[in-house]
């Protein structure tokens, strides 16, 4: 016998699907250049993500470019993903402020339609 739902589709108060998150801004996706790291899954990162890609210190410019460090990035995080599991976190070598290295977490999850997709955040980031 099934146990009866704690909630129905009518106790919903907010829903804000990845769609609406990627028109706002609060994600990007990366999924054009992620195809190329591996990845067969879609792929947004973070706002926070995307502002520490482009966050390059000026004695790194001309030596590094947000394109390069978002390879590295996905890169890193493809590497990352074969480890399995729902999420997992990464370090890898990205010079922002005073840090030589940048702790990512990686979270695979249910897309809009229920379609597996990625998201790239930071650590704190749910």
């Amino acid at each position: 016998m099934s146990q009866p739902s704690l909630f129905t589709p009518e106790d919903l108060i907010f829903q804000y699907t990845r769609s609406q998150a990627i028109e706002d801004g609060v994600l990007i996706d990366v999924s054009e250049m992620a195809r190329e790291a591996g990845f067969q899954w879609p792929v947004a990162v973070t706002a926070g993500v995307w502002a520490l890609v482009n966050d390059i210190p000026p004695r790194y410019r001309g030596l590094q470019d947000p394109d390069g460090r978002l390879w590295d990035v996905l890169w890193m995080a493809s590497w990352a993903a074969r480890r399995g599991g729902q999420q997992t976190h990464y370090r890898l070598i990205l010079h922002h402020g005073r840090q030589t290295y940048a702790t990512l977490k990686l979270h695979a999850g249910p897309g809009d339609r229920g379609e597996p997709v990625i998201t790239i955040m930071l650590p704190e980031e749910d």
